[in-house]
């Protein structure tokens, strides 16, 4: 009976590597990115998901923001998947 435990004791411990080394810190990151993109503003300079350096022109609603990739040009980008990070805050434009 106790061989049988001791098979599951590797396997055990490989799960836990696994927690605190891949899921732990995963969970963590996807946590900073939602508190991140709960917090943009308008002047907040930013990189879409697809490379892409931006300028918050306005937030939309809760899921989209307006940004300013170019003078004159605005795209409307999904903010949970389109927003990958925050290059840094700036003051809003008057």
């Amino acid at each position: 009976m106790d061989s049988g435990i001791a098979q599951f004791i590797p396997l055990i411990l490989i799960f836990v590597i696994f927690y605190f080394f891949l899921i732990r810190p995963q969970q963590k990151k996807v946590k900073e990115h939602k508190l991140m993109v709960q917090n943009l503003k308008r002047g907040d300079k930013v990189i879409t998901s697809g490379g892409i350096v931006g300028t918050i022109e306005r937030i939309i609603d809760a899921e989209k923001a307006e940004v300013l990739i170019s003078d004159n040009v605005k795209v409307e980008v999904v903010k949970a998947t389109g927003i990958q990070a925050l290059v840094n805050s700036q003051e809003v434009k008057k």
